[in-house]
């Protein structure tokens, strides 16, 4: 499906802030555009620093937890750590634990079963935790829908402390000690998209000012905390949070600790997915590190994951991470079967014309798994799309959204036919009854139906520029390069040109012949452009002699002594863009 353009303006004052900043206009352009407008916040945003963190005690609640979590460590009171099963959720829970033992105290991890017990605080856990001597129960990125789990625990003489980062209701929080989550209703706090492991860390902070009774951290515990952004990264990145503010310095600072960590379990994923040597990137953590850490909650049991991250030595950390290999091996085969099926599902049952969303549910889908196929579907249909894996008691759901569709609160207007839900805009997860599964599907549709207009319906790329690709030079290319690191809400720029010849004939490569290469020129220099997942198109693109490209730059090192610039195309229109006609034939 071909998308519409929408082609920024460009920024007014880039040749100024490009001689400043000594850079190529288009780049200065870009900063300019994403709001870094002088050569000020320029500067700051390309070389940021630990100094533009705000201090943890602006969020609310968290000084208080410090204090209660630094007297129980005093006082050899039992203290949990109760995370979520995924990469924010481990290295939140990884983080915290860390600088709890640096204040030595007598504290554990427990991740919840995925499958068994499912998403967030449940009260056979806090129970069966409560009778195990438990005093103070922390938890980090989940726990801010679990009022009657947090009563229970109260009840029972635990003191519950919340740490989340999704999206509260607004007129019911847990009765915690301490509710700390950047997201809650009028707080004061200034950046408010910090993932879980972020707000752990905020915490670590407090804890070792707390400690030192000082402004200031010891300096054991500030060489712990500036470690510690490895892990924030980890888990900031791989939550798909947008990357800008606080979370733009962690992962700046983030990626460079991972890469020169010899924490065994940092070392150990390095090794496996073959990243030694390298200058890690988001993409790594997106495509390497993420999926291998997420594999273990999905497949298995996460505490695989956490005993990497925390007390594993070397032997015994790279067995745990070619393990979490194996089983992310596992986790793909499972994802294309089920992809497999679900497709099928919506190819019978979805109507463009008429379905604003797409709902469909299989007995037997692996919940671990639902959530990346459902991200395949929203690629496909740009769609909100939920998939419910159906037992015999009980079914389970993961969702994935498009811009302008609110997951969370559409799943709150549902919510009568949901057992338990969580989440935020863009994914969400959440349970319910087997026979509820219909009346959710119809309710869901109905929502987005009401909630989206044919405008959200139609995919659009935003283009940063429209540029000569042979303009792109190594040299501009790896300007791009500081803009990172690329994710959500900071994404890698998107190039455009209405028209470029195809100057050599396209060629479908990959095992399977999936992916698209061809090289392509307007006037200038020709440049190797790569489309994946686009091997379709050869043939059309070859007999049309020019194409439409939307894309992104890069410098290539398939040949380190000569690195090139290499485009990876986003959008392709056979012909020129706007050709309709082509479009609907070829997209």
């Amino acid at each position: 499906m071909a998308k519409q353009w929408t082609i920024q303006p460009p920024f007014a004052e880039a040749t100024r802030l490009a001689a400043a900043l000594g850079m190529p206009p288009v780049v200065a352009d870009i900063l300019g555009r994403r709001g870094y407008e002088t050569p000020e916040a320029a500067r700051a945003f390309l070389a940021p620093q630990l100094d533009q963190l705000h201090p943890p005690e602006a969020m609310p609640g968290l000084a208080k937890a410090a204090e209660r979590l630094v007297a129980a460590a005093r006082d050899g009171e039992p203290i949990v750590i109760y995370g979520d099963y995924d990469v924010d959720g481990i290295t939140a829970a990884a983080i915290l634990w860390k600088a709890l033992r640096l204040a030595d105290a007598k504290v554990r991890i427990y991740i919840p079963h995925r499958l068994e017990e499912g998403y967030g605080l449940n009260l056979d856990a806090v129970e069966r935790l409560a009778a195990e001597g438990t005093r103070v129960l922390v938890t980090v990125d989940c726990g801010i829908s679990g009022c009657d789990e947090v009563a229970r625990a109260a009840a029972l003489g635990v003191d519950v402390i919340i740490t989340d980062h999704h999206e509260p209701d607004a007129d019911r929080l847990p009765p915690a000690l301490a509710v700390v989550n950047p997201k809650l209703p009028g707080s004061p706090y200034p950046f408010r998209d910090l993932a879980g492991a972020g707000v752990a860390l905020k915490l670590a902070w407090a804890i070792g000012r707390t400690l030192s009774r000082r402004d200031r951290v010891s300096e054991p515990f500030r060489a712990f905390l500036v470690a510690a952004t490895g892990l924030a990264a980890l888990g900031t990145i791989a939550d798909v949070v947008p990357l800008v503010g606080e979370n733009h310095v962690l992962a700046c600072f983030g990626l460079r600790a991972l890469a020169a960590s010899d924490q065994p379990g940092i070392a150990a994923l390095r090794e496996v997915g073959r990243l030694d040597g390298k200058a890690i990137d988001a993409h790594h953590i997106g495509y390497v590190i993420g999926p291998r850490l997420n594999a273990a909650g999905r497949m298995g049991h996460a505490s695989d994951a956490v005993e990497l991250l925390t007390t594993a030595g070397p032997e015994a950390a790279l067995t745990i991470a070619r393990n979490l290999d194996a089983q992310n091996r596992q986790r793909q085969e499972i994802e294309r079967a089920i992809l497999d099926q679900a497709a099928a599902q919506v190819a019978e049952t979805f109507d463009p014309d008429r379905d604003a969303a797409i709902v469909a549910a299989g007995a037997g889908w692996h919940t671990g798994v639902i959530g990346i196929v459902a991200s395949r579907l929203v690629d496909k249909y740009h769609r909100p799309t939920v998939l419910i894996g159906v037992g015999d008691d009980q079914a389970q759901g993961s969702g994935r959204s498009i811009p302008g569709f609110h997951l969370f609160q559409a799943l709150s207007a549902c919510r009568r036919h949901l057992t338990t839900f969580g989440g935020h805009a863009m994914a969400a997860g959440l349970r319910l009854a087997p026979e509820a599964v219909e009346p959710f599907r119809r309710a869901f549709l109905a929502h987005a139906a009401g909630a989206l207009s044919p405008e959200d319906l139609t995919p659009r790329l935003t283009v940063d520029a429209e540029v000569d690709p042979s303009y792109l030079d190594l040299e501009t290319a790896r300007h791009l390069d500081r803009l990172g690191p690329f994710g959500a809400g900071n994404p890698r720029p998107v190039f455009a040109a209405r028209r470029v010849q195809v100057t050599s004939p396209p060629q479908r490569i990959g095992r399977r012949g999936d992916h698209l290469a061809m090289y392509v020129t307007s006037g200038g220099r020709a440049r190797r452009a790569v489309g994946w997942g686009m091997g379709g198109l050869a043939d059309a693109v070859g007999r049309a002699g020019s194409c439409g490209l939307a894309f992104t730059c890069h410098v290539s090192t398939f040949r380190p002594t000569r690195p090139e610039v290499e485009l990876h195309v986003k959008d392709l229109w056979v012909g020129a863009y706007g050709d309709e006609t082509a479009a609907r034939e070829y997209g």
